[in-house]
């Protein structure tokens, strides 16, 4: 049976009668339950004895605020529109929320006239006033980069959820450096980003975090880390996960797991051992190719269907499925992907189960 979008993106709520769901808007820009979840994380691990104070200033459907209200004392959750502030006052005593209060109005008039707060959540719209998505900091609503003077004065932490697409270093740039910034994947896809603020000497922490890892490193480290290239591929081919390719970790691939890198662009990484905590996917490679006639035709002799994927290769995945005649899916994985000395192959592997 299909599963309800509140079934698939919010599965305890699904399960407790008497939930209104959000309109549809508010349902695909609302957190999932284990990005919420992994947020209540961050925010008990900035207060470990819990807090007193805390306001969502964007409140939408209330996932995010349901899941972090309960670590403090009192939570305000702030909305601008009067719908969803009627959903979130019926919903938040069925998902055991207390101690709240539930505001109708916009974050700007809102924030000075709370009291000070331990903790100040922000997840601003990414939509434009007649509905088209916006990336840039400054293009959404409310507009972060202004209120963090008033932000940062107001409450001892700030945490701003932003899109998956926008660029780690702009968003610094419109904000201020972080403490930390945490890149969250949920299945293998990137959902968001987190800056955690104010800023400290150490520098800003890049935490990458998926249901199946954690990797984490300081910003300036990328930039430093020894990286060594090949043209030979080995025993095991290695494929970082999104949010570590979102977070520019690619020379630390190779340094912290003694990894030889393929091609400065191409980043995928070999070695003759198994890396068991490698964060991403790990493949055991059987065979490498060249794109000769002579050469490719063994391969494609044996194998009729793989799984496909192009990494810095001048095709794409549909022309090379078609020139190949190659079925989609099966237990076999296969790179289209360019070398250090530039030759184009295809490397075909299997992916090794037991590797997270």
């Amino acid at each position: 049976m299909k599963q309800s979008p509140l079934a698939k993106k919010l599965p305890r709520w699904a399960e407790i009668d008497g939930i209104i769901a959000p309109p549809s808007i508010s349902m695909e820009q609302c957190s999932s339950e284990k990005a919420a979840l992994y947020k209540r994380e961050v925010i008990q691990r900035l207060f470990p004895q819990g807090g007193n104070e805390m306001t969502d200033l964007t409140g939408g459907f209330g996932v995010d605020f349901s899941t972090l209200a309960p670590t403090f004392k009192h939570g305000t959750y702030v909305e601008q529109s009067a719908e969803l502030c009627r959903i979130a006052q019926h919903n938040f005593p069925l998902l055991g929320v207390k101690a709240v209060d539930v505001v109708n109005g916009v974050a700007e008039e809102i924030l000075p006239t709370l009291p000070p707060q331990d903790l100040i959540y922000l997840d601003p719209a990414r939509r434009s006033d007649v509905g088209r998505k916006v990336l840039l900091v400054e293009d959404c609503t409310p507009n972060a980069a202004e209120l963090m003077p008033a932000l940062l004065d107001k409450a001892k932490h700030v945490v701003i959820k932003l899109s998956p697409m926008l660029d780690i270093t702009r968003a610094m740039q419109s904000l201020g450096p972080a403490k930390e910034v945490h890149i969250v994947s949920v299945g293998g896809e990137c959902k968001e980003l987190l800056l955690v603020y104010p800023s400290t000497e150490g520098g800003t922490q890049i935490i990458c975090h998926d249901d199946r890892y954690d990797f984490s490193f300081d910003a300036n480290a990328e930039s430093m880390a020894a990286v060594k290239y090949t043209d030979e591929v080995k025993t095991y081919l290695y494929e970082p996960g999104a949010a570590v390719l979102k977070a520019g970790a690619f020379r630390l691939m190779s340094e912290r797991f003694g990894l030889e890198k393929l091609h400065p662009n191409s980043h995928l990484y070999t070695a003759d051992h198994l890396v068991e905590d490698f964060p991403g996917r790990a493949f055991r490679v059987h065979t490498v190719s060249g794109f000769g006639k002579r050469e490719i035709r063994p391969l494609l002799a044996a194998t009729k269907q793989a799984n496909l994927a192009a990494r810095n290769f001048p095709g794409t995945v549909a022309e090379l499925r078609k020139r190949f005649k190659l079925r989609d899916g099966g237990d076999d994985y296969w790179f289209a992907t360019t070398l250090y000395n530039e030759r184009h192959v295809i490397i075909a592997t299997q992916k090794v189960v037991d590797c997270k």
